[in-house]
């Protein structure tokens, strides 16, 4: 399989690169053996294999938001231990 120079500068238009003469004489081969290879990979047997959204079997892990009811003497502790940062209270960090 033999990509053309057509093919090479239609590439590079569409990935925005403009290239020399010189770039896509350097490129063609390098291309071509990118083609060869996935042509390999076509030829794989995979009609056999079970779809996997991820091999590691980790999931997310979720809580759920809720929402906490402030008590007045809180945010007033808050404000007299200096607890603020750019006239917001600060709060542990949340990971």
């Amino acid at each position: 399989m033999s990509i053309s120079r057509e093919e090479i500068e239609h590439i590079a238009e569409l990935a925005r690169l403009k290239l020399s003469d010189e770039e896509i004489k350097k490129f063609s081969p390098q291309l071509d053996s990118i083609l060869e290879y996935v042509g390999h990979l076509q030829e794989v047997k995979v009609n056999e294999v079970a779809e996997t959204a991820t091999v590691s079997g980790l999931v997310d892990v979720w809580r759920t938001d809720e929402v906490k009811e402030w008590d007045r003497e809180e945010v007033l502790n808050a404000l007299r231990q200096g607890e603020l940062e750019a006239g917001q209270v600060k709060v542990k960090k949340v990971l």
